[in-house]
């Protein structure tokens, strides 16, 4: 399942930063008005990427048991992953001019601060199961990267049996979904990993009876 999660996380991440590799301007797939907002757009991009792709291994057993790898790719993963790009997403957000976007994407940039200062206090504190804990409810806002882009589709393509579309004019109903796709995502990820978060914690409760 993890090394699934990390060839996932590779082939999103390569999708999302491809078009950016050129930094042309016109390449962007998103509007932007001025170089300050592609730079901004950008920086949010590549630094997501990195931690789109470090997340998977820092739950590889492999890595766990290697503890200064695990360290080093950890700092790296919040540090040049998680918080530049956390940063990044609110302003991001902002220029995007749709409020649901504006809310739903800000609320998961500043949830990407908090949960992973709080898995970094946790690992400095030797609380290794909240700290597990927390880096899961990290990546779950990190993976929004991914179930974005699986739910808008999903979402234009239920809308067609109860007329909602028509599938020959499907794809210009697509901005409209975005930013619905981009807050459902963050909500049902950490959904998921609350709950096996909590399956997880169960049998330990049970022996400790």
């Amino acid at each position: 399942m993890r090394k699934l999660l990390l060839v996932v996380a590779v082939g999103f991440g390569l999708v999302l930063t491809l078009p950016y590799l050129s930094l042309d301007v016109d390449d962007s797939r998103l509007e932007v008005r001025d170089g300050l907002q592609y730079a901004v757009l950008v920086a949010h991009i590549f630094t997501a990427a990195v931690a789109l792709v470090l997340g998977p291994l820092q739950f590889m057993p492999k890595v766990r048991a290697r503890r200064r790898l695990h360290r080093v790719l950890g700092r790296t993963y919040l540090l040049a992953g998680v918080l530049p790009s956390a940063v990044a997403t609110i302003p991001v957000a902002v220029w995007s001019g749709r409020p649901v976007t504006q809310i739903g994407l800000t609320t998961a940039g500043v949830l990407w601060l908090i949960t992973g200062g709080l898995a970094y206090r946790a690992a400095r504190r030797r609380d290794f199961t909240a700290h597990r804990a927390w880096m899961m409810r990290n990546y779950a806002l990190t993976f929004l990267a991914v179930t974005s882009r699986i739910l808008v589709p999903l979402l234009l393509l239920v809308q067609i049996p109860f007329g909602g579309a028509e599938a020959g004019a499907i794809g210009e109903r697509a901005p409209s979904m975005i930013p619905i796709g981009q807050t459902l995502g963050w909500i049902i990820n950490l959904i998921v990993v609350e709950i096996l978060i909590r399956r997880d914690r169960s049998p330990r409760r049970g022996r400790l009876v």
